[in-house]
């Protein structure tokens, strides 16, 4: 039996993954559970899993969680706050499912893999922003890294018993989001326009992520980590149907791919069953009735976060965390309504370019610089205020 812990077990990958353990439950031991604010699917999954421990952010919510477990009888320890996530992370177990979203999975991911955990690697952000730290801690720690997204997951399939050296190409898919093919003015989207996966069930944050194609930037830096895959070897390829989930092109000119029904219940159960496979819900692909396959390449000029990202990890340092954090605070205030689709690239970019990096930062020069970042959007909001004034 595997002993896990979910981070992040309230939001789309964590329900996902309670999905895969209920249908393996003799298989699996939940030991820890760490939730954002979402108390009542908490209250839940405790009592159908008991964990050992269960992390929730705010103190408010923790105190009255701890009385609820109390008139419940169960005896899970309750803990808050940034140091109850990396504790919900250190938790004796086999596996911890990383799906904290952000940032904020940067410092727990850091604390299992310093257990030497299997890391189940749903959060692309920390990647982003601490790459080189995170690969060089996982190897001297000897902690594996299964990566849960569906093109990583993808890529990992198609390179299981190849020599990484002998990589030409990674193809790295994207359904290129809602206004791929719209004819609708960048200006005039709204967040429940950009909401709208055409084919992808996602949280808040990634799907805007996707509707800005930002979200391909992400996973080309964290394929570039992974993989150990210079960033110019990373092609983005537009393939709307998002059966394709990536593909390898070998020294040979062979190319490998991974195909399904876009349903993320499969990468997450390879990761968490892995090396096995196991039956899943996910249903069978069928080629006739999906008929025709498209790819298309990117439209950088219409999609300027694509290439802010594909910038900052060229020039590296502490530059991809400038731009990661800038993204996060210019996608919060697009769904708070402060500011409009087509200014998140513009506070990106001026945080960025106020920026100077740093070469071979440490991880205290990585959260300098999250931090500055966030404050150079907030500064940037008041300019684009003005100039709309």
């Amino acid at each position: 039996m595997k002993k896990i812990s979910i981070l992040g077990s309230t939001g789309s990958i964590g329900l996902q993954a309670a999905a895969v353990v209920r249908k393996y439950r003799n298989d699996f031991s939940v030991r820890a559970l760490a939730s954002s604010s979402n108390i009542e699917e908490l209250k839940k999954q405790i009592l159908e899993f008991r964990p050992e421990v269960v992390s929730i952010q705010s103190e408010t919510l923790s105190a009255e969680l701890k009385g609820w477990c109390r008139s419940k009888g169960v005896k899970t320890r309750v803990v808050s706050g940034d140091d109850g996530l990396v504790e919900a992370a250190e938790v004796n177990c086999d596996i911890v499912l990383s799906a904290v979203v952000g940032f904020a999975g940067l410092k727990p991911l850091l604390a299992a893999i310093n257990k030497g955990r299997t890391i189940a690697l749903a959060n692309k952000e920390a990647l982003v922003v601490a790459g080189d730290i995170i690969i060089k801690k996982a190897k001297s720690r000897k902690s594996e890294i299964i990566p849960v997204d569906s093109e990583h997951s993808a890529i990992f399939q198609c390179l299981k018993n190849e020599n990484g050296g002998n990589i030409r190409r990674i193809l790295l898919t994207a359904s290129g989001g809602p206004f791929y093919r719209s004819k609708k003015p960048l200006s005039e989207i709204t967040a429940k326009h950009a909401l709208e996966h055409p084919t992808w069930k996602m949280g808040r944050k990634i799907t805007i992520d996707s509707a800005t194609l930002m979200n391909k930037g992400l996973e080309a830096i964290e394929a570039h980590h992974l993989f150990g895959t210079p960033i110019e070897k990373i092609q983005i390829v537009i393939h709307p149907q998002s059966i394709i989930h990536s593909m390898v092109e070998f020294a040979d000119s062979s190319v490998i791919a991974q195909m399904s029904y876009p349903d993320m219940k499969l990468p997450i159960q390879y990761a968490l069953t892995y090396p096995e496979r196991r039956p899943s819900d996910v249903r069978p692909l069928d080629l006739f009735s999906v008929a025709k396959l498209e790819f298309g390449k990117p439209d950088f000029r219409k999609f300027r976060c694509l290439e802010l990202a594909l910038a900052a990890s060229s020039i590296g340092g502490t530059m991809p965390a400038v731009m990661n954090a800038a993204n996060e605070e210019s996608v919060r205030l697009f769904l708070d309504g402060a500011v409009s689709f087509t200014d998140i690239p513009k506070l990106i970019e001026r945080a960025m370019k106020a920026h100077k990096p740093l070469r071979n930062p440490a991880l205290d020069d990585i959260f300098e610089s999250d931090r500055a970042a966030r404050a150079s959007v907030v500064e940037g909001l008041r300019g684009l205020k003005r100039l709309k004034c």
